[in-house]
């Protein structure tokens, strides 16, 4: 056997090996949950995580423990990071509902025109990824519906296959549009859950200046700036302030 076989062999193996290893962990972990055992749970789950394989359930279940063990940060943070995969999941919503309930800051949003909205909840549809796989499969079906235009002979059906190519071309630019809108918007935003019992936010990257407001465990910011072990973050109402980065943990981390 050739050594490039020997390697690819090698490797194939590695992978089965670590696949077959992270689903006994993950039945194991869950097994654990329905017995009551949540923090055994969290540890399989973080093995996981150490292995390199990252997904929706794995973070919507790692946030069920937190949220079992009445530890507000670390759930909504994991309910987050698993929309960020799965964004249309009403079950991930839900739970994430719930876990924020139990926030001592009650942050009133900043208002936004309808336009702004419906933008938002387009855009946020599917990932920038899945707005990409659309528009390859529509793509696909633009090549399939020009070829049946070119080859088929009744009239109705000719102008029938091309008004399919031709929407699904114009919605194939669509998609790619709002993939890399989404993109965009993810690149400019960097959310992050506070972690900290209670944290003061002060107006200048430094312990002497001015406390603006205090944020508490479980809150989602927006980092928009980093300074050495500080970070400036803005919350939902618009407010804007520094705090030690220690406090927050990004959603951005994988």
């Amino acid at each position: 056997m050739s050594i490039k076989k020997m390697t690819f062999l090698v490797c194939f193996l590695s992978l089965s090996f670590g696949f077959a290893q992270n689903e006994t962990l993950f039945n194991e972990a869950t097994e654990l949950y329905n017995n009551g055992e949540y923090s055994a749970a969290i540890e399989n789950y973080e093995e996981i995580l150490e292995n390199g394989e990252h997904s929706a359930s794995l973070y919507f279940n790692l946030g069920n423990c937190y949220y079992k063990l009445n530890s507000i940060g670390p759930s909504i943070y994991y309910y987050e990071k698993a929309l960020l995969l799965s964004p249309n999941n009403e079950e991930i919503k839900n739970n994430l509902r719930f876990a924020q309930n139990m926030r001592l800051d009650a942050i009133e949003e900043m208002p936004k025109t309808e336009l702004s909205r419906i933008y938002n909840s387009i855009i946020g549809m599917f990932t920038s990824d899945q707005w990409a796989y659309l528009a390859v499969a529509l793509v696909f079906l633009f090549v399939l519906a020009y070829m049946a235009y070119y080859f088929l002979r009744p009239a109705n059906q000719k102008r029938a296959a091309f008004i399919t190519s031709m929407l699904s071309l114009t919605l194939s630019a669509v998609s790619l549009l709002f993939a890399y809108l989404n993109h965009q918007q993810n690149k400019n935003d960097d959310p992050a859950i506070v972690f900290a019992k209670e944290v003061s936010v002060n107006s200048e990257p430094n312990t002497n200046s001015n406390t603006v407001f205090t944020i508490h465990e479980g809150t989602k910011v927006n980092i928009l700036d980093k300074l050495d072990e500080w970070r400036r973050i803005r919350i939902a109402d618009g407010q804007t302030g520094w705090l030690l980065a220690d406090n927050i943990k990004s959603l951005k981390d994988f």
